[in-house]
């Protein structure tokens, strides 16, 4: 199984929708299906350098060997997560990736916006909700820390937002509420400034409060703002 290649660019060409070079490695010349991002640069001479190091995916067939290469491992990666779904073959899984950042893809499938999965050539409405189903799955992990690292960067970007919530945290305690509970509901404040935020809205301290109240006391079963 190949993981990687090192080598000479020998040729470069189009056919269709697919984009390849011709690696020298050692004497052998490898066929490698690329991205078209990659193979723009390399024919409108963007890259000096016509020695490459590529990811590949390995892909054996009864009647051939294909090989797949990308200049980021995450992009390797992303995509053999794309072929892991039942009934996602490797064309659409390039397809995707032509067409879109890995970033831009995690976003779609956090906001599910089939719409823009739909997009790609080959993606109807029942693969689109099959790939945003499964990928949302595989990411969730991502998704969470990515979500929570978020948060975190409202705090340390915005002095007067980390003022408001120490100053609701001392309020809250003074109220008699236990630091476990404060540490529970913070999460949910920072959502609510961060939504607000990116509306450009400011929300008050006395509204933050309230909402923090609400909270404590009807175990946010009935949030009120």
């Amino acid at each position: 199984m190949i993981s990687w290649i090192s080598g000479e660019l020998v040729e470069l060409w189009q056919t269709n929708q697919k984009f390849f070079v011709l690696i020298n490695c050692q004497g052998l010349g490898y066929e490698i299906q690329i991205l078209n991002s990659l193979f723009l640069k390399l024919e409108t001479n963007q890259i000096s350098n016509k020695n490459l190091t590529l990811w590949i995916k390995h892909i054996k067939k009864e009647d051939s060997d294909l090989l797949f290469g990308f200049t980021l491992k995450d992009q390797k990666n992303f995509f053999i997560e794309i072929l892991n779904i039942r009934g996602i073959g490797s064309q659409i899984g390039m397809g995707l990736l032509n067409k879109f950042s890995i970033d831009e893809i995690i976003s779609a499938i956090r906001t599910k916006d089939k719409k823009l999965i739909c997009s790609v050539p080959g993606i109807g409405q029942k693969m689109a909700e099959r790939l945003i189903l499964e990928l949302k799955s595989n990411f969730k992990n991502e998704f969470q820390s990515n979500e929570k690292r978020s948060q975190n960067e409202i705090l340390t970007k915005n002095s007067e937002i980390d003022k408001i919530i120490s100053d609701l945290n001392l309020t809250l305690q003074s109220l008699n509420y236990r630091n476990k509970e404060i540490k529970t509901i913070l999460p949910i404040i920072i959502k609510e400034i961060s939504a607000n935020t990116k509306k450009g809205k400011n929300i008050s301290f006395e509204n933050l409060l309230k909402l923090a109240m609400n909270y404590l006391e009807n175990d946010g079963s009935n949030i009120v703002i």
